[in-house]
């Protein structure tokens, strides 16, 4: 596992899955019975999200710490990362001598058909940031993969002239036509293949996984829209 499971160098610069990683065998975790067929693998089990989120929140405490902070939660699929990452912030700044003061906004973005990235990026919640003026914004996304629906966003936020953005990603997928710079804070770096758990879905489906995984075709053809 060793040569196809690396950490990019820096702290926050992710844990980097190769190409070639076949992933863990299903047999050796619990899910939903009535994803049976629907999955090819687990590329990311739930443990080792928790370990790594555990660490994102660490090193967003050195960095923001004793900053009052926004975060932006990008719905629906970082709705769990980011639960999981604001109560672990939490709890570190119950346990040190320092805190990070957090309020926490929900937006949605939406630019999938089936498996598919379009171009028609639709940003819902985020009409009016205007309370974001000059404060400190961290925002928190479930996967990035081209990039194009995170640039979108980070344009629409700038435009309310915030003090200082941050982006936390806990999946940025490799992909050809990526263009957009990586983000201050990277859970993991995974092949381009499409993934679901975690609260990532496949229109609608597998929010309740609680590993990542990579969908079956079967499964892609079982909850086609």
């Amino acid at each position: 596992m060793a040569d196809i499971v690396r950490q990019t160098t820096g702290g926050s610069g992710g844990i980097v899955i190769d190409d070639d990683w076949p992933g863990y065998s299903l047999e050796l975790f619990s899910y939903p019975a009535h994803y049976a067929g629907d999955l090819e693998c687990v590329v990311v089990p739930h443990g080792v999200i928790m370990d790594r989120t555990e660490r994102l929140a660490r090193d967003i405490m050195d960095d923001l710490g004793d900053h009052d902070i926004v975060v932006l939660c990008v719905l629906k699929g970082g709705y769990q990362f980011c639960a999981d990452l604001v109560d672990k912030i939490k709890a570190l700044s119950c346990s040190s001598d320092r805190t990070i003061p957090m309020r926490v906004h929900f937006i949605r973005l939406k630019s999938y058909l089936n498996d598919q990235s379009t171009e028609d990026i639709h940003i819902l919640g985020a009409e009016d940031l205007s309370f974001l003026q000059g404060k400190n914004v961290l925002i928190v996304e479930g996967i990035i993969g081209t990039g194009k629906t995170l640039k979108a966003l980070l344009k629409h936020v700038e435009a309310f002239k915030p003090k200082m953005i941050k982006v936390a990603g806990l999946l940025v997928k490799r992909v050809p036509q990526n263009t957009a710079r990586l983000p201050h804070y990277v859970g993991f770096e995974i092949p381009n293949r499409f993934v679901v758990g975690y609260a990532l879905d496949y229109n609608e489906y597998f929010r309740d996984l609680n590993h990542i995984c990579v969908i079956s075709e079967s499964g892609k053809l079982k909850y086609k829209m």
